[in-house]
């Protein structure tokens, strides 16, 4: 029998097939510009008809997508479409499905992890109790693991769209700057790809940093925060390093904010594709700085294990793990 694991996000959609019980092995797996797809059904379609499988269909499947799952159903946060767990069921005759939030399935895929695959930012002192996970990439996602005396459960939220709250006076006028753009800033504004774009244009357009119109005209042909990255990484562009460089204190700060929340005293991991990208400069970066800065409780934060996690392929395997263990 296999399981059909699916990581569905605002840029990529990735499938595979697992055999059931092993989720470090796939059978067959492809990704998908997600924007160049009308729906998840029409991926899922054009994969099974790929696969040298396609006589047989997966006996079960799990998908961990980006944004509020509620009643078996989706509506994708930076995508336009409605994902609905009976509807793939039914298509493709699939007689287990289940559609859970991509960090909620990110979380699960945690325990089938090496441990060469996840990098300590911060030792800590690991104590017995809840874990959370926050991941900024396309978008920002955040989810709460539990203890409940005896295992970790993983839950799902949207904490990523709860309120920007800036630190000093830089960040109102920032705060004020995007209001200009958005009906609501949220913290994905600020901690995301497109939310290092915003740090850049908010430098450039104040005149904080003088910007490289050579670096401008890239934009039109490349995407901006890959971009910026790239620069940052190289350390050619002070623009593209202070923008990267102000995004990874915040992204210190609401990881802050998230191990409070949930009372993560057991560990705080960073999923998503921008840590890994950027493990040179968050760790000489004020990430640090910033998690721990919170007055009373700096003592508590900076006590907590601090994990990046380094495989891409965490939330696909999470997903499917996921499913597996559901009749």
């Amino acid at each position: 029998m296999t399981i059909l694991g699916g990581d569905i996000g605002g840029t990529k959609t990735h499938l595979a097939l697992f055999p059931e019980g092993n989720f470090r092995e796939k059978l067959f797996q492809k990704k998908y510009a997600s924007h160049d797809h009308k729906d998840l059904l029409s991926i899922i379609r054009d994969f099974l008809s790929s696969s040298p499988l396609k006589g047989e269909a997966p006996h079960k499947a799990g998908f961990g997508v980006a944004g509020p799952v509620i009643d078996g159903k989706c509506k994708a946060t930076n995508l336009p479409w409605i994902i609905d767990a009976q509807q793939i069921a039914t298509e493709f005759s699939i007689p287990h499905i289940a559609l859970l939030n991509d960090l909620e399935a990110n979380a699960y895929g945690i325990p089938q992890l090496h441990e060469d695959e996840i990098f300590i930012l911060n030792e800590g002192h690991a104590e017995t109790g809840n874990r959370a996970l926050i991941s900024a990439g396309t978008g920002l996602g955040e989810a709460g693991i539990i203890w409940d005396g005896t295992r970790h459960i993983p839950f799902a939220c949207e904490g990523g769209h709860a309120d920007f709250a800036p630190r000093d006076e830089l960040e109102m006028e920032l705060l004020r700057y995007l209001k200009e753009k958005y009906d609501h800033t949220s913290y994905e504004r600020v901690i995301s790809g497109p939310g290092i774009y915003n740090i850049y244009r908010f430098l450039a357009d104040m005149r904080l940093e003088e910007e490289d119109p050579e670096i401008r005209r890239t934009f039109t042909v490349k995407d901006p925060p890959h971009v910026i990255t790239e620069l940052a990484l190289e350390e050619s562009d002070p623009l593209a390093e202070r923008a990267v460089n102000w995004f990874l204190s915040l992204y210190g700060a609401e990881a802050g904010n998230t191990a409070l929340k949930f009372l993560s005293i057991n560990g705080l991991y960073l999923g998503g594709g921008l840590a890994p990208l950027l493990l040179p400069l968050l760790e000489k970066s004020n990430f640090m700085a910033s998690f721990i800065n919170k007055g009373r409780f700096s003592t508590l934060l900076q006590n907590i294990p601090v994990r990046v996690i380094l495989n891409s392929e965490c939330t696909l395997m999470g997903a499917g793990s996921y499913i597996a263990n559901k009749s």
